[in-house]
């Protein structure tokens, strides 16, 4: 199909390939992307053209890869997409300076930084009437002369994401559960052994498997105006030490109770673009606890395409068609999974399981890596492969709230 338009993804994962394939969906047009490895799900896939750039991820690099393909396509609009927290900083950064035919649908780099940054985020919430987890935050001159107003175990993590991936180290994970404050106190040595230079955010631990996590997915217009909000429920995520926190399964379920207060601040920000927020129901008091903003669409965003409200269409519809769209929350359900269907049952709660069927029967469930006009035979090699290793990943890592590993 000839379109006006055509989309520029910045990443390699799950995230850019569900993007890349909501816009085949819609339009049957291949997207470029710019990976910084070639390997991967969208490696020597029909639906992309993948350029490897291992540099993709510089400042410098990435302004020159927008402008040169926007100078090759100069009669059309580009979408500059970002699947990743440093790609969209990036993007924040250089919209203004782009080619005329360039759109990123970011907000500038102030309120992205502010958005992000996981404890200017916790006072914007405050703001908003938006609950969060009881949380402290950690900077490398307190060293070890701070006091704590929660008990262990200890959730710990980066304030800052993106500086602190710069900074890698063995043993390095996403998100740290701490089991005392010796294990707190190391972890914290190691992170700034590492180089990494801002603060570190310690939260009490909300009880609770991964059936108790949710996911908030957001458009909001060039005009600032929230016009989808889609809620995931998450019963099942990632537990390998990189991916821990990733979904893995997903039932989409309304979210009117929640929009308010999101709706709010997304909108009294002035944020425009796609957002997503993780979240985690607090039986102790009934309440749903904000972890953090994503001022992209997640890694798991296929999930509101496979629930009928396909990503791409919405981006070209409010910024290339300019139409005027009505604000939608989502409430019919779906299933989307990553993870072979065997594993979903073994390791989701068992009185999910019939929603699981039904869904499956009914035939509102989507893988969005097994796509049929994406299925040249080495990618469907590489894709059982990569389901079968969630296989030996969950047997390893995944341990259930009693302790057990099975």
């Amino acid at each position: 199909m000839e379109t006006s338009f055509l989309p520029l993804l910045f990443g390699g994962d799950i995230n850019v390939y569900s993007m890349a394939r909501a816009f085949h969906e819609a339009y049957g047009i291949r997207s470029t992307a710019y990976g910084k490895y070639a390997t991967g799900v969208c490696y020597e896939s029909a639906i992309l053209d993948y350029r490897v750039c291992p540099q993709n991820e510089d400042g410098p690099t990435f302004y020159d890869n927008v402008c040169k393909f926007a100078r090759a396509n100069p009669d059309k609009t580009v979408l500059v997409i970002g699947c990743g927290d440093s790609y969209v900083k990036l993007a924040a950064r250089y919209k203004d300076r782009f080619p005329p035919n360039v759109i990123a649908p970011y907000p500038g780099p102030e309120l992205m930084e502010a958005l992000t940054d996981k404890e200017r985020f916790y006072q914007l919430c405050g703001k908003y009437g938006i609950d969060c987890p009881a949380t402290f935050v950690y900077r490398r001159e307190m060293g070890r002369d701070f006091d704590l107003p929660f008990e262990p175990p200890y959730i710990c993590k980066p304030a800052n994401g993106v500086h602190y991936w710069e900074h890698d180290f063995p043993g390095s994970q996403k998100v740290y559960r701490l089991e005392s404050r010796a294990e707190l106190e190391a972890t914290l040595d190691k992170v700034y052994a590492a180089g990494y230079p801002d603060a570190m955010i310690i939260q009490e631990l909300i009880p609770g498997d991964d059936s108790f996590m949710r996911v908030l997915t957001c458009y909001s217009d060039e005009h600032a105006q929230v016009k989808l909000m889609c809620l995931g429920h998450v019963l099942l995520e990632e537990h390998t030490p990189h991916g821990i926190g990733n979904h893995a399964v997903i039932i989409t379920e309304p979210a009117d109770a929640l929009a308010g207060p999101f709706r709010a601040l997304l909108e009294g920000e002035g944020f425009t673009g796609f957002s997503n927020f993780d979240l985690k129901y607090d039986q102790r008091d009934g309440k749903f606890k904000a972890f953090e903003l994503n001022a992209r669409q997640g890694r798991s965003n296929y999930y509101v395409t496979g629930a009928g409200h396909n990503l791409a269409r919405l981006l070209v519809d409010d910024r290339v068609e300019r139409k005027e769209l009505e604000p939608v929350v989502t409430r019919n359900r779906s299933l989307w999974m990553v993870v072979p269907r065997k594993v979903a049952f073994d390791y989701t709660p068992k009185r999910y399981h019939q929603e699981l069927r039904a869904l499956i029967r009914a035939g509102a469930v989507t893988n969005p890596l097994l796509y049929g006009p994406d299925a040249a035979p080495k990618r469907r090699l590489r894709l059982a492969k990569n389901q079968l290793g969630h296989f030996l990943k969950f047997r390893k890592y995944y341990h259930r709230p009693d302790g057990s590993s099975q």
